[in-house]
Order: C-alpha cells, then structure tokens, then sequence
C-alpha cells in the first residue's frame, strides 16, 4: 500500500510539474520577403502554440527602405528564433549590430530555425550561412561554397561552378529520412508524400556541422537536378542548435502533416534539444499526402 501511494504522488508530482512547465519563448521575425509573410507567419504561430510547448511572439520589421535605426530584437529573451525574412531581390539587410547580436545569441546557445525562404538571405553574412548550412539566390555562386545534396546514399559536396537556387513547378513529392536516429525524425515513416510544394534546389554553401535529415529527389522533368535534394537539416552553431526547413512555401503546402509535425518538433529540438512530441497517426505515408 505504502509503494503505491509513493508511486501515485510520484505520478502526480510529475504530471503536475509536465502541466506548469514554463513554455518556450519563441520569437518570429518577418516583415520583408519575396514570399507571402503575411499569412505563412500566422501559420507558422498557430502550429507551434496548437503543440501547448511554446509562447509565441511576432516582431515585424519595417518595409523595404523604411527606417531600421530602431530595429533591436531583444534575442536573449527568447529560447528560439524562427526567421520569416529575407531581403530578395532588393530590401534591407539587417544593421550590423543586429547581425552580431544574433550571432552571440546563436553562439551561446540561442536555438534558429530557418523557414523556406530565409535561406535566400544574407549571402554576404558568413555566419549566417554557417547556421543555415546551405542558402540560394541573391548572388550566391561557387565562392559562397560548393553544392550538396545525396548521391548513393551519401551526402556529398559539388564544388562545379554555377549558381545558387532553383526549383521547378509546385508539386507534391516524397520525402525520405536519411537520419531515423535524430530526435527531429526520430519515428517517422522512412518516406512520406509532402504536399504541392516548391521543392528546392542547386543549394550552395559551407555546409559545416550539417546533418541533412531528409530529402527528396528533383525531378529533371521539373526543372530539377537529377539528385536528392536537402529539405530538413539540424546544424549547430556555437552552442547554438539550427534547424533548417526547406519546405513550406505558402499555407497550401503548411497544411501538410509532415511539415506541421516536422516543423514543430525541430522547434522543439533547436530550442530545448530534445522532441517531445509523438508521432501522430495521420502524419502521411509514402504514396499518399496527408493535410489538415
């Protein structure tokens, strides 16, 4: 009787203190990008704040060309930051003491995590690539780093010369995980169908401490390059833990279920290092596209 009155507090103490755990403050920055922020940035809240693990606050730049003396993110508030900006073709670059701010925020730990198109930013920001792993468009070209994507099975870096980026008409395309073992993948299916999506390519750069935990092949009859392509990355930066997803082109493509649960557990994984989320039983399978 004692052992189990002992093992029903234990349970309570424990599901007491899961209920009051504090939420991970996360900070959303958009305002300028070549995609449509103004709608994706809500979808991106909403996934994370359905989860009940994070606190989800939005700070908005000003527009292309407005003022950005006063634009300080508070980064050391925050336990992650998810980028939904980039300057394509021709908008603002963050101020330098914004950039290094960030950089020591990442650097000391700070989790990121890189949505769709905040890869295209900042080609001339060497840390910056150096969290992302790999980056396309706005100039980037052999000098930003070479090629990569999986070949037989194994990732390999393609120094030939060309430009960054590209991808062919939106379609639906399988996944395939090539880390099962990370805590982002960790119990998913080996391949699922990923709904109509840009389906990104000709990806260049340092790619250091990357671990490209899925990708998907680029079709040639789609403008594409005949390789598996890196659609989900973890990468660490400093102490930092990086998060990159490829995936996600407007809130069509965001109601997949594999971009909503991958989305949110590399969150989760960039800010805390761990994925506690399960797997649910409608993430899609690989010959049928799953959304919600």
């Amino acid at each position: 009787m004692q052992r189990t009155s002992l093992m029903l507090l234990a349970s309570a103490v424990w599901m007491a203190q899961a209920a009051t755990a504090a939420p991970i403050r996360t900070l959303i920055i958009d305002g300028q990008n070549n995609h449509d922020w103004r709608h994706t940035t809500p979808v991106l809240k909403k996934i994370l704040e359905d989860t009940g693990l994070f606190q989800v606050e939005v700070l908005t730049t000003p527009p292309k060309g407005g003022d950005f003396s006063g634009f300080r993110p508070e980064f050391a508030k925050f336990q992650l930051v998810i980028s939904n900006y980039n300057e394509f073709p021709d908008g603002n670059k963050w101020p330098g003491e914004v950039k290094s701010a960030f950089e020591k925020y990442v650097r000391d730990g700070g989790g990121f995590v890189s949505y769709h198109a905040a890869d295209n930013a900042f080609p001339d920001w060497p840390a910056y690539n150096l969290m992302i792993g790999i980056g396309g468009w706005l100039g980037r070209d052999g000098k930003s780093g070479p090629y990569w994507y999986f070949r037989d099975g194994k990732l390999v870096s393609d120094p030939s010369p060309g430009p960054a980026g590209n991808h062919g008409a939106r379609t639906p395309f399988q996944v395939v995980v090539r880390n099962a073992q990370h805590p982002v993948t960790k119990g998913l299916p080996p391949k699922w169908m990923h709904a109509t999506d840009e389906l990104y390519s000709r990806m260049r750069g340092p790619g250091e401490h990357m671990d490209v935990l899925a990708t998907a092949w680029s079709d040639p009859a789609n403008r594409g390059t005949g390789h598996d392509e890196p659609m989900l990355m973890a990468l660490a930066f400093g102490k930092g833990r990086i998060f990159h997803t490829t995936l996600g082109d407007d809130p069509a493509a965001m109601q997949c279920v594999g971009f909503i649960v991958t989305f949110a557990r590399g969150a989760e994984w960039a800010a805390t290092g761990k994925v506690t989320q399960k797997v649910p039983s409608d993430f899609p399978r690989p010959g049928q596209v799953s959304t919600r």
